[in-house]
């Protein structure tokens, strides 16, 4: 296996493209003067349309129009004091020696009749990372194929083909593309930053059985080698030194007193030099 091909993949994304007028001289100016101005007004129509188009509230791709559908129709994201509410509710039913019965607040059903290889879905609050996490036996496919299994050069957001689908492994690898326009793991490079890091420590995974609230320990740049897709380890001890070896580059890390049972890291493409990657580093809440 090439590891460093199967760690991800960096491609180019976006082009852009402009229109070139040409010259006229003045006398069919003055009889295009008419059809000259209806064109002006329909490009200021068009042009009104797409800038209440680029900042309406829903800003998806077009391959994304399934996502409220399966988010329970006008789901938004948990605001601070609704989820503040559940997880005293939560916290007063294990007291009591109660259980929560636990409803994800995503229609995984609808997701694997558009994808039957969905196994969870990713958010990170405060960022526009709030996508479905697919896995299948290689990690080429989902570089090149949407979530919706058509083409795409932003790919999907995929699990590594080597961590555990049901996210119980010891380390689960997350990756996908840092495209140009910002969306899928694009935003990831802010986390290199401390104090966006400080403000954004909290990651969301919804699977079909739990929820796993996850809180962020490192973010650091690095180079693509295979030891970073390490899932298996000969203890815990050896699991604990890798978690170290992992994020000691990070000046602002913020290790567990307590060991980790599980490590989950989040790759995407980076530049501060060839075949560089960004990886974010979390574990689940403690």
């Amino acid at each position: 296996m090439n590891n460093d091909r199967d760690f991800i993949k960096e491609d180019t994304y976006t082009r852009s493209h402009k229109k070139r007028g040409t010259a006229r001289d003045s006398h069919k100016r003055s009889r295009a003067a008419g059809p000259a101005i209806l064109a002006s007004l329909a490009f200021l129509a068009l042009s009104q349309f797409l800038y209440s188009s680029a900042h309406s509230p829903d800003r998806r791709p077009a391959g994304r129009q399934w996502e409220n559908r399966v988010k329970g129709g006008d789901r938004q994201r948990e605001t601070a004091a609704g989820d503040g509410e559940r997880r005293q509710r939560a916290q007063g039913m294990r007291q009591e020696g109660e259980s929560e019965k636990y409803e994800p607040p995503i229609d995984f059903t609808a997701l694997r009749q558009i994808n039957p290889e969905t196994i969870a879905w990713l958010t990170i609050p405060g960022t526009e990372i709030d996508y479905p996490i697919v896995q299948t036996d290689n990690n080429d496919t989902y570089l090149t194929t949407g979530f919706d299994k058509n083409a795409s050069a932003s790919g999907a957001i995929y699990l590594d083909c080597d961590s555990d689908g049901a996210l119980t492994g010891k380390h689960s690898i997350f990756y996908g593309h840092h495209m140009r326009d910002g969306s899928m793991f694009a935003e990831l490079v802010k986390f290199k930053k401390e104090d966006f890091f400080n403000s954004h420590r909290e990651i969301i995974l919804y699977t079909p059985q739990r929820e796993l609230r996850l809180r962020t320990v490192a973010a650091l740049y690095g180079n693509a080698d295979g030891e970073k897709r390490r899932t298996e380890f000969p203890s815990e001890e050896g699991f604990r030194q890798y978690i170290d070896e992992m994020t000691k580059n990070c000046a602002f890390r913020e290790l567990p007193v307590n060991a980790p049972q599980r490590l989950y890291s989040f790759v995407t493409c980076s530049y501060e030099f060839p075949d560089a990657r960004t990886i974010v580093y979390a574990v689940e809440e403690y």
